[in-house]
């Protein structure tokens, strides 16, 4: 297997650029994968056939690339990639040289994608491929922007279905621009909202709060969210966590205003006590012994302190990201993109 370095994303498209593009695909599905080589082939299976609807009941959709975005994996899924493109029709594989995050995947899939349409979404078949029939309708009677809602999350645990709901609740609490509950990456984007997201230079990347941001009026389709077909989620709670860190503070700068505004009323609040404890001093000519208050209140405000750097620290760790402005991501290898994006051997 060949295997070609390019070192960054801004080489990489300079490649793809002199790809010719009169042939541009109608429509196309971006699927970041990380360790699936047992779940390739029954996605491939089911998207095959869902394509094929869409191409039976709108002629004019007939063309299509599905676009895989390897980020990183250490077991056989490349293989199981590279096999599967000669195959189904209009696989295109991207390997990223390491593991650089789902939405960083999904970004390097968006900037080499071509169609009409770009379609993200999972490989482990949560998020059926046959809603894709209704998502095409809806984008061909005029929406930029269409989201797949989950309607019916029962195939998720209790955990995971509480977790996510108390994302979605306070996330669109303190966001600037709030997002579809229950909307997860499975969307189907014209392509004026695909090289909109392609322009936007940010590392540490939150894709969901990235699609609203663009500010499109999105059509929504629903759908019942199924289980893993295979494999298990490479998704903990400590990641799962880091997520929601990275989509909050990458969406809004409130945590850092509560602060502000706690931090006053902490004042206030400690000048007001102050002004008692005079006032109690003035008029009965001593203090009260109060140990265990005192210590209680520094150890409390000593907590508040540090919760409020950590915070802090949230923010500054994101700016020390975007001011090095290494590139986004680093391409191994890539097939079936032509000539234009291989290198020399």
């Amino acid at each position: 297997m060949e295997r070609t370095l390019i070192v960054d994303r801004t080489e990489f498209l300079r490649r793809l650029s002199t790809v010719e593009t009169s042939d541009r695909p109608c429509l196309s599905v971006v699927v970041p994968v990380l360790n699936e080589q047992e779940a390739i082939m029954p996605f491939l299976e089911r998207l095959d056939a869902s394509l094929a609807d869409v191409a039976a009941r709108f002629p004019e959709v007939s063309t299509r690339e599905i676009i895989f975005v390897d980020d990183g994996s250490r077991d056989a899924t490349l293989m199981a990639l590279v096999q599967s493109s000669r195959r189904f029709q209009g696989v295109r594989i991207v390997s990223l040289t390491r593991s650089f995050g789902k939405d960083v995947a999904l970004s390097a899939g968006l900037d080499v994608s071509r169609g009409r349409a770009v379609i993200p979404m999972d490989v482990d078949l949560q998020d059926p491929p046959e809603v894709i029939v209704q998502m095409v309708k809806k984008w061909l009677g005029g929406a930029k922007l269409v989201n797949g809602v989950r309607a019916d999350r029962s195939s998720d645990t209790f955990l995971k279905r509480f977790s996510a709901s108390l994302f979605y609740r306070i996330y669109n609490r303190f966001a600037d621009v709030p997002i579809t509950a229950e909307a997860g990456d499975f969307r189907l984007m014209d392509r004026e909202i695909v090289d909109i997201l392609r322009q936007l230079p940010e590392r540490v990347r939150f894709m969901k709060g990235l699609y609203t941001w663009t500010g499109y009026e999105a059509a929504e389709v629903a759908y019942t969210r199924e289980a893993r077909a295979s494999g298990r989620t490479n998704w903990s709670m400590w990641r799962l966590w880091n997520f929601a860190l990275d989509g909050i503070t990458g969406s809004t700068t409130v945590p850092l205003r509560i602060w502000t505004y706690f931090g006053a009323a902490i004042a206030l609040a400690s000048f007001i006590y102050a002004m008692f404890i005079v006032v109690s001093t003035l008029a009965f000519g001593r203090t009260t012994p109060g140990y265990a208050s005192l210590i209680t209140v520094v150890l409390v405000l000593g907590g508040i302190n540090l919760i409020a750097l950590g915070v802090l620290g949230e923010y500054i760790g994101r700016i020390f990201h975007e001011v090095k402005r290494r590139p986004l991501y680093v391409v191994e290898t890539s097939f079936g993109f032509d000539d234009a994006t291989e290198g020399d051997d």
